[in-house]
């Protein structure tokens, strides 16, 4: 007599990838057009890389793989995709303006994975359109995991409801295959794994652990995270690719150990625990005007001071005028600039600026002067407030001018 065998659970974790193919190349292309194309042509080669790196059991299965796509625009990258396992959906252009069915279909598709028998327990939305925000949310009340691809600025909002941001210049290392690292271990995440194997790599006395060591032991108080980051890459160039297979900064000189503490608190701050504490910190900075801050809270606009904005347009001319670059390279130059500048920001602030421009059609060529690129971003910027109805006095609306131009627009 024969009898069913019982279905066998096989390992990893049970994932669905859903891509807005427009959406992603078009973000690519902005960034670095060698990453858009290296996606669009080796799909293949990415999502080998999402499928390590997993929580759990270990590496995903991607039991769903589809891409959706314009045909009239992009047709000639099907077979890539294709060839690579995934379920290709046409989405054609369905108004003068060129909107596409993605939207709908990835969202009804996506509901159709979360509802099935089958029991998806990971989502990954390629897209950087905060439309699916609501989408994010279904997936998290039904407490399963989600990962956002991100090509470009992601809407706070949007990356908030995600478990998982895997930001644009992050998808960029893995598209040019300058890091091997785990999806949670390169992605901006809540929750983030860390390679076991990278532990001996930190702990070893490498010339950028040693530069830090220095560094903040005869730091006079707590210094700025990104000050000790600048001092670690130059001190040891190839942390640059994936901070020693931690991924990030904050990961890799917390397990330095040796007294050395760090907090991600105000942009992060690095201190000697043998001479200060986290109540050494600065206070919370209040000096900021309540409308600068309104609006960076409601806009997602980068919570910088005048002259971090003032400190990112100059560097930005000046390297523009050495030699244009992509714009992955771009923001880490400026990034590096400001800080030995003594105006420390982040990378990914650097990033919303170069997005906020594209955006705004402002085109990076080597005769672009601090002053252009301020002006663009702060028309970039009063149009935000206009989209999010922010409603300012006259008076109000001269400090956000002032603000978000680092005062290279004043007469």
């Amino acid at each position: 007599m024969n009898e069913a065998l019982p279905p066998t659970r096989r390992p990893g974790i049970r994932a669905a990838m859903f891509v807005d193919f427009d959406n992603v190349f078009t973000g690519l292309q902005a960034i670095d057009s060698a990453a858009a194309k290296r996606f669009a042509e080796d799909p293949k080669h990415w999502a080998d890389a999402l499928s390590t790196g997993g929580s759990g059991d270990g590496n995903r299965r991607f039991l769903i793989r589809n891409c959706y796509l314009n045909p009239m625009v992009y047709s000639k990258y099907r077979t890539y995709w294709t060839r690579a396992g995934f379920r290709v959906i046409d989405c054609p252009s369905l108004t003068q303006r060129g909107k596409s069915s993605t939207d709908i279909n990835l969202v009804l598709d996506a509901m159709d994975a979360l509802s099935g028998s089958v029991g998806i327990e990971e989502f990954f939305i390629a897209s950087a359109d905060a439309d699916f925000t609501s989408l994010i949310q279904r997936f998290r009340a039904a407490d399963r995991m989600t990962t956002v691809i991100a090509a470009g600025a992601v809407a706070f909002a949007y990356r908030e409801m995600a478990d998982h941001v895997v930001e644009s210049h992050d998808f960029v290392s893995i598209l040019t295959g300058s890091t091997a690292e785990p999806i949670h271990a390169v992605g901006s995440a809540k929750q983030r794994q860390v390679p076991a194997t990278a532990t001996s790599k930190t702990k070893a006395a490498s010339p950028g652990v040693r530069e830090v060591l220095e560094f903040v032991r005869t730091a006079p108080g707590p210094v700025v995270g990104a000050m000790v980051a600048h001092r670690a890459l130059a001190a040891d160039p190839s942390l640059k690719t994936d901070w020693g297979g931690f991924g990030k900064f904050g990961t890799w000189v917390s397990q330095i150990g040796k007294d050395v503490e760090y907090s991600a608190v105000q942009g992060g701050w690095v201190w000697d625990a043998k001479r200060f504490s986290s109540e050494d910190l600065p206070a919370p900075a209040s000096t900021q005007p309540g409308v600068e801050e309104q609006v960076a809270r409601v806009t997602d606009v980068p919570a910088l001071s005048a002259g971090q904005f003032r400190q990112i347009f100059q560097a930005m001319a000046t390297r523009l005028q050495e030699h244009p670059a992509n714009r992955t390279e771009l923001s880490r130059q400026v990034r590096d600039d400001c800080v030995s500048a003594g105006e420390p920001v982040s990378r990914n602030a650097v990033s919303f600026v170069l997005q906020g421009l594209d955006d705004a059609n402002f085109t990076l060529t080597d005769d672009a002067s601090a002053q252009d690129l301020a002006g663009a971003w702060t028309r970039y910027v009063e149009e935000l407030c206009r989209v999010a109805l922010l409603e300012f006095d006259a008076a109000e609306q001269l400090a956000v001018r002032r603000w978000a131009s680092g005062g290279l627009l004043d007469k």
